[in-house]
């Protein structure tokens, strides 16, 4: 593949090489797709995120009224609030809005994920963690019409574990990303 060519989903995997050690003898494609392992873990990963995010909100809706807040350490408070927009407050009264682009993005995601699966080890759970969020803030605005946030540092808006577990999600499939990109690759000569 030389510089200007798309990356396909087949890795370029070698098998010989000829005596000048630069053309293959033989070449292999392997499929980059999610493989049954792979798709396990994805939807470990998710489920895990959707039930841990789901449970504490859960807790807090039973334990603290609206607007209720309770002193943790420091700057940090359990304070029970409502936002109808994403993370951290932003797009506040664009429910419908949000809720179809996460859709979307889910879809993509999903998408993206059957064809380019095992393309990294971390892949599955960066996914994982991103969709998991992405689904539990779902349910609640199916659900609701908002979603539920009580980790208030005070000096940030407040969030919940959803929006945890999407920010760190982003932050391993650029790992992810950086990574595969930066993997040293077999020049044809």
């Amino acid at each position: 593949m030389n510089e200007s060519e798309p990356p396909s989903q087949y890795a370029d995997v070698r098998v010989g090489s000829a005596t000048d050690a630069k053309a293959p003898v033989s070449v292999a494609k392997r499929s980059l797709a999610a493989r049954p392992a792979h798709w396990v873990a994805l939807a470990a990963v998710s489920l895990s995120g959707i039930v841990a995010d789901q449970l504490t909100k859960a807790i807090i809706v039973r334990e603290l009224e609206l607007g209720e807040a309770i002193h943790l350490v420091g700057p940090l408070y359990l304070h029970h609030v409502q936002n109808s927009g994403i993370a951290f407050g932003l797009f506040q009264n664009a429910t419908w809005a949000v809720t179809i682009l996460t859709v979307v993005a889910v879809v993509w995601m999903v998408t993206y994920f059957t064809r380019a699966g095992a393309r990294h080890p971390l892949l599955p759970v960066a996914l994982g963690f991103l969709i998991g969020g992405s689904v539990s803030n779902l349910v609640d605005r199916f659900r609701l019409g908002r979603v539920t946030d009580f980790i208030d540092p005070q000096h940030w808006p407040a969030f919940n574990l959803a929006d945890v577990f999407i920010t760190v999600g982003v932050l391993l499939l650029l790992v992810t990303i950086v990574a595969v990109e930066h993997r040293p690759r077999l020049q044809r000569g």
